[in-house]
């Protein structure tokens, strides 16, 4: 089974950037369709994006569209989330999540694997 590790968390102001890493380790990435979620205190786990096992398609949550870009290096068995414009809204914590399937999943129950999380606030 496939180890997943989110980095690149952190603090910044209101229209600060970031960029999350989700490092893979066990199975390589390309035999998973992938997602990123976030979780607020008090609220529950959402969908931020996914991308397909193929790579060729990803998916983004209103909230985040224009805003955020998924990514994945299959050479570095790495995925990552862009983050721009980021607002107070965002502040979250970030899990990387892998599913056995081809398609994006939009759900948290359909992905098995996830990370520990990462810690992003977006101070106005």
């Amino acid at each position: 089974q496939v180890q997943l590790v989110e980095s690149g968390g952190g603090l910044v102001q209101a229209g600060g950037s970031l960029r999350l890493s989700c490092a893979a380790s066990g199975r390589t990435l390309s035999n998973y369709a992938m997602g990123w979620f976030r979780q607020a205190p008090g609220k529950e786990r959402e969908f931020v994006a996914g991308i397909n096992r193929s790579g060729d398609d990803t998916y983004y949550a209103d909230s985040v569209k224009g805003r955020f870009t998924i990514s994945r290096d299959t050479g570095k068995n790495t995925m990552y989330l862009q983050m721009n414009s980021l607002q107070p809204g965002d502040t979250a914590v970030y899990y990387c999540a892998a599913r056995n399937r081809r398609g994006i999943g939009i759900s948290r129950w359909d992905y098995n694997y996830w990370g520990q999380g990462t810690q992003v606030t977006a101070s106005s």
